[in-house]
């Protein structure tokens, strides 16, 4: 009797990967006839490989756990020192969130806020969002000495779409940023699992091999883990974040020079024992500390931001002992004679009776463990909004704007006092000739019974008129303090006096070059690093054959050029691209003019050298549909390398199309497809691919033919002398009383992007 076998995608499924993931491995090249490693069994064994290796990377040697409590002393002792900046970002926040303090001087009936910072903040990181994420949707670049891996590039598209960077981390990043003075980002790696079922056909085996059994109407419930991995992008509070010495100038810099940086960490008691279960601290610890949650005596007093946020939103969390705060911190030890960087979790001080007193103090060293990440480098990423020399951390953008802010809530209420005092008459009468005032009601048809002369009106003073010309005096100040423009904000724009399009165009000029100083800044310190990471990661931690079986062909290129972290930087360099694909729009239409003036020069009019337009023709090609078109549109010779028919097979029957490369065998592809088809092609797939390879053996049959005949013709396309084209030498341009095409800059009008016109 045949053995009904496991579904097929049993074979695909994604394995567990722990903290400290194996070296990305390319599919397992077997011996022919010998059998695959059963999946169980190569899971269980990257498991045992995996915990052997952490239990090696973990540090628990007296000498070094010494270092860590003087180490701890000063990381204590630099949160305190940053105490106040701490609490001012609170006051910020709070100017952000329009609540009312202890700020304010006036103290009357009203209560409002305007909210003028607010408005800025919020149009300041409409502006940059939308300048960094170009409309066109291509945010990465690579600069390579070699051919440009577009898999890898479509691949950390993904990432980013993934990640949620446009929708999720780059707004709140852009807040922080303004309200505290610096960006904070943490980088990691996630892995999520959930439980799918689905059904599938019997199998029964015929000749060795197993197929469908068309007899048997009957179908398999299949239950199936899925686990999904990704980076991770965590925005960071600035008063959770700490690197020492404090004047560094980056973290790097800070690691290097025997300083550290240290994450503020506040664990519930899920949190807590996930990290146990995952090795990320020390089982015994842990435990210990999971009975003792909240009775920590050095629970860093720093002020909570995150609280904050989650206030603003109406939410009130009860703070107290449901959260365990503990320091995160990264810095390089000498293990062995050679400076190693080290990430410790360290949890305070604590009684060996449980915090009940009397016992003897120690210090909750959690871990002591060498850096899990390949590249060995900290993930935190930090920069000043504006530098300051000589210190790593900015200054807030509202500090210099709060005291307008204040001044302008007080004025603002002081006004809408004023203005519910003058909605109501003063009415003035002498109590001496009109002794019937209580009979003096208003109301509809009231009679009163009084001298006409004895009794006037009178109306308050309309101060509220003033105290709005005030604030917008106010408002005025604070957009120009935080950069934002009338051209920003439509309905600020104008005024009692009607600009002219020369003053609009120099304000619109101005605020595009602001606009660039800030992405740029933002651009090189946190943006191209974030891609970095997501190279070095998606490294680590993919699996290549689970990337082509979800990615398609994306993830089949992106397999086929895989990129060793000792190569970027040197061979690659990936950079943030979103800022100038928003102003190369004039730059990209020089470009395609320079080509033509280029190719109509004579060769020998530059000796010893050679034209070459591929980067040119590659570069303008990918600008314009992004990395993963690019690559379809204008091919590279490289990319035909021809695959394996039975990896093909592999592929094609989890339903993913592939193309056919014209370096194939094709006789022997459809042969080895048409047996693939024996199991079944529910997807359709297979049958697609041999439609493309019995094309493609058409394609070479006619070429051949052509060949013989002499059929041959001149290649199409533009050239020297056709009518409709440029002469070579000459810049491409409509002819008399035509137009450009859609989006092209007139002539008159190209000017340098960094220049403001003048007035």
């Amino acid at each position: 009797m045949a053995k009904k076998r496991k579904p097929k995608t049993d074979r695909m499924k994604i394995e567990g990967e722990p903290d400290a993931a194996p070296p990305p491995a390319q599919p397992p090249m077997m011996p022919e006839g010998e059998p695959e490693e059963d999946p169980e069994e190569k899971r269980k064994r990257k498991e045992q490989e995996e915990a052997a290796r952490s239990r090696a990377d973990e540090i628990r040697d007296e000498k070094t756990l010494e270092k860590v409590r003087e180490l701890m002393k000063k990381v204590s002792q630099g949160f305190q020192d940053q105490w106040d900046r701490g609490n001012d970002q609170l006051d910020y926040w709070d100017v952000y969130d329009c609540v009312l303090g202890g700020h304010q001087g006036y103290a009357g009936n009203s209560q409002i806020f305007i909210p003028i910072v607010h408005d800025a903040v919020e149009a300041r990181e409409t502006r940059f969002i939308n300048q960094i994420f170009p409309r066109s949707g291509r945010n990465v670049e690579c600069i390579s000495s070699d051919e440009k891996p577009y898999g890898v590039m479509a691949l950390l598209e993904h990432y980013i779409r993934k990640t949620k960077l446009r929708t999720q981390v780059m707004p709140s990043l852009m807040r922080n940023g303004d309200v505290e003075g610096q960006y904070n980002i943490y980088m990691g790696w996630d892995t999520s699992s959930r439980h799918v079922v689905y059904r599938q056909k019997p199998t029964v085996e015929v000749e060795g091999e197993e197929v469908e059994d068309e007899a048997d109407d009957d179908e398999d419930i299949v239950e199936e883990e899925i686990k999904t991995a990704l980076p991770t992008v965590e925005v960071l509070a600035d008063a959770d974040v700490l690197v020492l010495p404090h004047t560094a100038n980056s973290v790097g810099q800070a690691l290097q020079k025997g300083g550290s940086a240290t994450i503020l960490r506040r664990w519930s008691k899920e949190r807590l024992q996930q990290a146990i279960d995952d090795e990320e601290v020390d089982e015994e610890e842990g435990e210990m500390l999971l009975k003792e949650m909240g009775n920590s005596k050095d629970a860093p007093d720093a002020p909570n931001a995150d609280k904050k946020h989650v206030d603003a939103a109406g939410i009130n969390a009860k703070a107290g002992g449901s959260e365990l705060t503990l320091y995160e911190v990264w810095t390089y030890f000498k293990l062995d004679g050679v400076r190693r960087l080290c990430r410790i979790y360290y949890a305070g001080v604590a009684n060996d009776d449980g915090g009940a007193g009397g016992g003897k103090e120690r210090d909750r060293i959690l871990s002591v463990r060498r850096c899990p990440y390949w590249t060995d480098r900290c993930p935190l990423l930090s920069a000043p909004v504006h530098k300051l020399s000589n210190a790593f951390k900015g200054k807030s953008l509202i500090s210099n704007v709060a005291p307008l802010q204040y001044a302008a809530n007080d004025t603002i209420n002081e006004g809408q006092d004023s203005a519910t005092y003058a909605l109501m008459p003063i009415v003035m009468t002498d109590p001496a000739k009109n002794p019937r005032v209580g009979s003096m009601v208003l109301n509809l048809a009231a009679i009163w019974e009084t001298n006409p002369n004895d009794t006037k009106f009178a109306q308050f003073p309309q101060l509220w008129k003033d105290a709005i010309q005030i604030v917008a005096y106010y408002q005025t100040q604070i957009f120009q303090s935080l950069s934002v423009s009338p051209a920003i904000i439509p309905q600020s724009s104008g005024g009692k006096a009607k600009r002219n399009q020369a003053e609009i165009a120099n304000e619109q000029q101005v605020d595009l070059i602001s606009t660039a100083d800030v992405c740029t800044n933002l651009e090189d310190e946190i943006l191209t690093q974030i891609l970095r990471w997501f190279v070095d990661l998606d490294y680590q931690f993919r699996e290549s054959a689970i990337t082509v079986r979800q990615y398609g062909q994306m993830g089949l290129r992106a397999k086929m050029e895989e990129i060793p972290p000792l190569q970027i930087d040197k061979r690659y360099e990936f950079r943030w691209f979103g800022v100038e694909a928003a102003r190369n729009a004039q730059m990209q239409q020089q470009q395609i003019a320079t080509v033509n003036v280029v190719r109509g020069i004579p060769p020998q009019m530059y000796p010893g050298y050679e034209l070459n337009v591929v980067p040119v023709l590659s570069q303008l090609i990918e600008n314009t549909f992004g990395p993963r078109l690019a690559p379809e549109i204008f091919r590279d010779m490289k990319s035909k390398l021809s695959i394996d028919a039975e990896e093909e097979n592999e592929f094609l029957m989890e339903g993913i199309t592939l193309p056919v490369h014209e370096l194939d065998d094709d006789r022997e592809h459809m042969q080895r497809h048409l047996q693939a088809m024996k199991e079944g092609d529910p997807s359709g797939s297979v049958r697609q691919h041999m439609l493309y390879h019995r094309m493609q053996m058409n394609k070479k049959l006619a070429m051949q033919q052509q060949s013989l005949a002499g059929m041959q013709g001149a290649p199409g396309g533009a050239a020297p002398g056709i009518a409709g084209t440029p002469r070579p030498g000459a810049t491409p341009a409509p002819p008399r009383g035509g137009q450009n095409p859609p989006g092209a800059i007139h002539q008159d009008r190209m000017q340098d992007a960094s220049r403001a016109p003048r007035r």
